[in-house]
């Protein structure tokens, strides 16, 4: 049972089309997992066409708002429809992939196993890499830390989205498991640390290179800058 979700304003945005490419890649991977959240996404497509039998004179302010709030309520009913043949997890034959299964969204960007991927080493626990480059100046990465590790305590210099691909790992405000899905922005600092039992792996995106406060994790925030998209914040 995932505990983690996209908001429903996010999810209202990605079957809208109007999510960014990076950020509705991160959602759709979720979906991938996550059958709540697919009948969310499919109760709003079949929503969708009230707004289009709004009268062509421009609604008011006070009837948009009325009938956000009202679908907003009938997604809440949702739920309970999913049925299993709704949840498009990738099935990967054991032979494919030696230990784990890529989600179905990020297959184009992994089409062998995540040991095939080009990784960073920026420490001795902490791997990066890059899945794609044309991202609307967002990096879209997987990050992978050892069992029992931590990332060093580090801020946002734009929003971050993350979801669990494999293993588990907790920060000041929760434990996060596979499938989970989290949202910070510029405002939240956090340190994550890996659960003993496993190594974690997570599909990241950053509209804005995260910055180490560490006096010696520091070091690494000119690196992070340079292989972020946005090449010179900060």
């Amino acid at each position: 049972m995932l505990n983690y979700h996209p908001s429903v304003d996010m999810l209202v945005e990605y079957a809208s089309g109007a999510l960014s490419l990076p950020h509705a890649l991160c959602v759709s991977t979720h979906l991938d997992q996550c059958e709540h959240c697919r009948a969310h996404v499919r109760k709003l497509s079949q929503l969708g066409g009230l707004m289009f039998e709004t009268p062509p004179d421009e609604p008011s302010r006070k009837g948009l708002d009325s009938l956000k709030a009202s679908l907003f309520e009938r997604l809440g009913k949702a739920t309970s429809e999913a049925t299993a043949t709704d949840i498009q997890v990738a099935s990967v034959k054991s032979s494919d992939f030696a230990r784990y299964q890529v989600p179905r969204s990020l297959r184009q960007y992994i089409p062998e196993d995540y040991d095939s991927l080009s990784w960073m080493r920026l420490s001795p626990s902490f791997k990066l890499a890059t899945l794609c480059q044309e991202t609307e100046g967002a990096q879209v990465a997987l990050t992978r830390i050892k069992a029992g590790a931590s990332m060093p305590l580090h801020t946002h210099t734009g929003d971050e989205l993350t979801l669990v691909l494999e293993g588990a790992f907790s920060d000041e405000d929760g434990v996060y498991r596979k499938g989970d899905f989290l949202s910070r922005s510029c405002d939240d600092k956090h340190r994550p640390m890996v659960t003993e039992d496993a190594e974690c792996i997570c599909l990241t995106v950053l509209d804005g290179p995260i910055e180490f406060t560490g006096w010696f994790s520091r070091m690494l925030n000119p690196i992070m800058r340079k292989y972020h998209p946005s090449g010179n914040l900060r």
